[in-house]
């Protein structure tokens, strides 16, 4: 019996050995009628992208860290594949130009909290997107954001997903978080893996730590961010509902 690793490899793209392990192709390919739309979000209009697909399963909405950006290689990367699920994604700036120049705004878990939150009520708002359930992937500091706003707005989260990411950050809210959290981390991000392993200690809700062999924090070994959008999308089609209550 396959492993979840292990299942979501079988469905990861197999990359050439000179490869980077980003691509923007995939065996999960985006439908052909996706919809690219650009969108502002909160009182700060920050820019965004929603890509819309047919026959929609659910939203999911991507809290980039350490002051990343909607451009993010990686995250595109998964996204893309996320709409192979049949997903609807939500990309956008958690802060603005002059904020993402200011290293304590980087790391200011709270606000970027707030601001994903600002993200979800902008979804459960917009027609597009108000009956779809509602998951979030984060990244890094994005991951400890995503994990805040879950335990502040329990009804608007269905459920989580981190990359590599920095839960311990969001260690005070971590036993209010109701939605069912997977925590992937590379297998050779030591570090990472001991915050992860201490964050699910905290948590009361259902949660999975997936580690990916040989993978570092940045997931490009060949195979290694493909494996991990396979995995996220695995979670939130299992945990996401069709219609929001």
């Amino acid at each position: 019996m396959f492993t979840p690793v292990e299942d979501a490899r079988m469905h990861a793209r197999r990359v050439d050995a000179g490869g980077h392990g980003i691509s923007s192709r995939t065996d999960s390919a985006p439908p052909a009628s996706l919809q690219q739309l650009e969108v502002h979000i909160g009182s700060h209009e920050l820019p965004g992208e929603l890509a819309l697909v047919p026959h929609a399963r659910g939203l999911v909405v991507f809290a980039h860290g350490r002051g990343g950006s909607r451009l993010s290689q990686r995250n595109r990367l998964v996204a893309d594949i996320l709409h192979g699920y049949r997903l609807v994604t939500l990309q956008f700036d958690l802060l603005t130009e002059s904020e993402a120049a200011d290293r304590h705004k980087v790391f200011d878990i709270d606000l970027l909290g707030r601001r994903v939150a600002m993200a979800l009520q902008w979804a459960r708002s917009d027609d597009r997107t108000a009956r779809l359930g509602t998951g979030l992937f984060g990244a890094s500091t994005g991951a400890a954001a995503a994990l805040s706003a879950a335990a502040r707005h329990p009804g608007w989260v269905t459920s989580v997903v981190s990359r590599g990411g920095r839960p311990d950050l969001a260690a005070a809210q971590l036993p209010r978080v109701q939605s069912p959290t997977l925590l992937i981390v590379g297998g050779h991000d030591t570090e990472m893996l001991q915050f992860n392993r201490g964050a699910m200690r905290l948590m009361q809700c259902e949660s999975r730590l997936e580690v990916v062999p040989g993978a570092t924090h940045l997931f490009e070994q060949p195979g290694a961010i493909e494996t991990v959008a396979h995995l996220a999308g695995s979670w939130f089609t299992n945990h996401l509902p069709l219609r929001v209550q």
